[in-house]
């Protein structure tokens, strides 16, 4: 089945990454089941896709809580018949104090941004692509889950977990044609970058981060069927600097 034929579940749609995820997989053919906190955001970013009515759906959905994923889960459903992918793009970042000094309340809200959600999320949807024997569950992760900096526990906390969870996912799903994986970034470069210089600036600093297009390009990949044998991995796309 080609990508153009797919339906495709984008949380954290009308985030700094989402809009750019959209627009790829709208413009190859998918079928597109938005959800944010908020619904305007989504609605606006719909009409700016110019998709037809039965080929997107959009819902205010707080992904913490797991009645309101089961209400989102239920309504792709009913629109579509089925869910072939799910990309969890929800952001979230806590980060700045000494563990010594952490309010607990930071950590629990990066645990409920990061794991929790993802936990949601692949319990409504993963049994659906289990019975289809197909399906893709991708989430965007930070090499900061593995090796954490200074003054970053909760933020890296949330993430080892998500990460943590993905992992065991993708060996319970073994030989059932449908795969869990973690694409790595460090964060997102949404500014074009500068022009290139007749000689290098030696004071300038590297680039980092990770444009939209090349995050976009990683999701695409692994939504295809040549990707089939990625499954419970961590795929770094942060490695310009």
């Amino acid at each position: 089945m080609p990508l153009n034929d797919r339906v495709v579940v984008i949380t954290g749609a009308a985030g700094a990454l989402g809009p750019a995820v959209c627009r790829e997989f709208a413009n190859a053919g998918a079928s597109l089941a938005l959800a944010g906190m908020h619904l305007e955001p989504l609605n606006k970013l719909a009409v700016s896709l110019s998709l037809a009515d039965d080929r997107v759906l959009t819902q205010a959905a707080n992904l913490i809580d797991p009645a309101e994923v089961n209400t989102f889960a239920q309504a792709v459903r009913a629109k579509f018949g089925r869910a072939d992918v799910v990309l969890h793009l929800v952001g979230g970042y806590k980060a700045g104090t000494k563990v010594v000094d952490l309010d607990p309340a930071d950590v629990s809200a990066m645990l409920d941004q990061h794991l929790w959600t993802t936990l949601h999320m692949a319990r409504a949807f993963v049994p659906g692509m289990i019975e289809q024997s197909w399906g893709r569950v991708i989430v965007i992760s930070t090499p900061l889950a593995q090796a954490p900096g200074a003054k970053q526990a909760p933020y890296a906390i949330g993430k080892a977990g998500q990460d943590i969870l993905m992992l065991t996912l993708a060996q319970e799903l073994k030989g059932t044609g449908v795969t869990a994986n973690c694409i790595q970034i460090r964060s997102i470069e949404t500014a074009p970058p500068d022009p290139v210089p007749s000689k290098r600036d030696e004071t300038a600093k590297p680039r980092t981060g990770s444009t939209p297009a090349e995050i976009t390009a990683a999701l695409v990949w692994l939504c295809g069927d040549e990707a089939a044998a990625t499954n419970g991995a961590r795929i770094p796309v942060f490695g310009r600097a």
